[in-house]
């Protein structure tokens, strides 16, 4: 494997059942996680994408299936606020401590509001970021909710 990441180091402090899954980045047209689901061969809609939001100039972080797009005023309104607009790459990357297609929910820099789309309850488990571009962490739905400390909320469109 190619080696731990703070993602993978929280994983396995939490205790919980997991697994890694490597794979090959490619500079297709596809975005990061799209490509991780094609690659592992998993379906789209269990392959999470963790993204960053401002919610009313609070930083939120969404969490939905690659399949999908977050929707902007079901996270506002998850969040209690009025209006949500995407986080540029590089404030992102500054929360979370991740570079842009690696943001993984476990061991980013700022502890951040979290809410996963409840599509997430459908699959005994999901995939989500492992922390680097080219690694998925496998993990139940609810250790997901339970080491991210996120809630969840109908987020995708």
């Amino acid at each position: 494997m190619a080696g731990s990441t703070r993602a993978i180091d929280i994983l396995g402090r939490a205790g919980i059942s997991f697994v890694v899954h490597e794979y090959e980045v490619t500079d297709s047209d596809l975005s990061y996680g799209e490509a991780a689901a094609e690659s592992l061969g998993v379906d789209p809609d269990r392959v999470f994408k963790t993204l960053v939001a401002i919610v009313d100039d609070a930083p939120i972080i969404g969490i939905v299936p690659v399949s999908g797009r977050l929707s902007l005023k079901r996270l506002a309104k998850a969040a209690g606020g009025k209006r949500a607009d995407m986080a540029d790459p590089a404030t992102a990357q500054r929360l979370t401590g991740y570079v842009v297609g690696g943001i993984s929910p476990f061991g980013q820099t700022r502890r951040l509001p979290m809410f996963v789309d409840a599509s997430v309850e459908r699959y005994a488990t999901v995939y989500v970021s492992a922390g680097k571009r080219g690694l998925q962490a496998e993990v139940s739905p609810g250790d997901l909710l339970k080491v991210a400390s996120a809630r969840t909320a109908d987020i995708a469109e």
